[in-house]
């Protein structure tokens, strides 16, 4: 994703970013302030040091490695990638509910039992990965996200409404990554905006506001469904559909402007 210098631009514009001394955050990462400075200055970080400097920066350690251009090892990829097919579904029946039932949707993710994991998570590729849209687009795939998956997440959380193939085009570098886009991709992923629209090169004109109660609630949502298998995520999916009731047949498009 990122040449080693870049990593080192991306990490001192973090730290500038969060007002955080090389000390501190060493501290923060468990690092000596002598390893942190090196990656600073172009040294390339190792999956060790990468699984710290990750949660020193708030960052999902998956997305991290994305950025950094690093093979993803298999222990932070999701359970199981026939999981794919419910969990679009998980977000667009759970966003729907009153936030009382989305945390409790939340709790129940948590609390089911972690099975083991029977075969190794294989993303689909992209042609061009190097592209600052890839980077992007591999992060949803590894919340086992599909082309079609997140046609129909961010369609009903933010205003992004695409086909599932312009999905593989922005993937792939033959879409520009707008700042829309980021924005939107940004309220799925967890990430502030601010900070994704650095890391993939693209400029927004304005601060973006906060994003809705809605969105926070289907990014942790669909995270914490990584971790299951797609008989468990079946289940979740199919249980917020039936906490919905009457209302099951249909889904609002852009819910939080609604």
């Amino acid at each position: 994703m990122m040449e080693d210098s870049d990593f080192s631009v991306m990490l001192a514009w973090l730290l500038d970013h969060r007002e955080l001394a090389v000390e501190e955050f060493a501290d923060h990462a468990r690092l000596t302030a002598n390893e942190v400075r090196a990656v600073l200055a172009g040294e390339a970080p190792g999956e060790g040091m990468l699984r710290r400097i990750a949660p020193a920066l708030g960052f999902q350690t998956v997305d991290l490695f994305i950025l950094a251009g690093v093979a993803v090892p298999d222990d932070l990829a999701p359970l199981d990638g026939a999981a794919e097919e419910w969990a679009p579904y998980i977000v667009m029946d759970a966003v729907h509910l009153p936030v009382a039932a989305r945390r409790e949707l939340l709790r129940l993710i948590r609390s089911l039992p972690q099975e083991e994991r029977l075969s190794v998570f294989v993303p689909k590729p992209l042609a061009a990965l190097a592209d600052r849209g890839g980077a992007v687009v591999r992060m949803l795939q590894y919340r086992n996200l599909s082309w079609t998956g997140m046609q129909r997440a961010l369609a009903v959380v933010t205003p992004t409404l695409l086909s599932a193939s312009t999905y593989g085009l922005i993937g792939s570098g033959h879409k520009e990554l707008t700042p829309r886009l980021v924005t939107d991709f940004a309220a799925l992923l967890g990430i502030d905006a601010r900070e994704l629209a650095m890391l993939t090169g693209v400029h927004l004109p304005e601060v973006p506001p906060p994003p809705p109660p809605e969105a926070v609630d289907a990014a942790a949502l669909l995270w914490e469904a990584r971790r299951l298998s797609a008989t468990q995520a079946r289940h979740v999916s199919e249980l917020a559909r039936s906490m919905r009731g009457d209302s099951a047949n249909c889904y609002f498009v852009n819910l939080p402007g609604t």
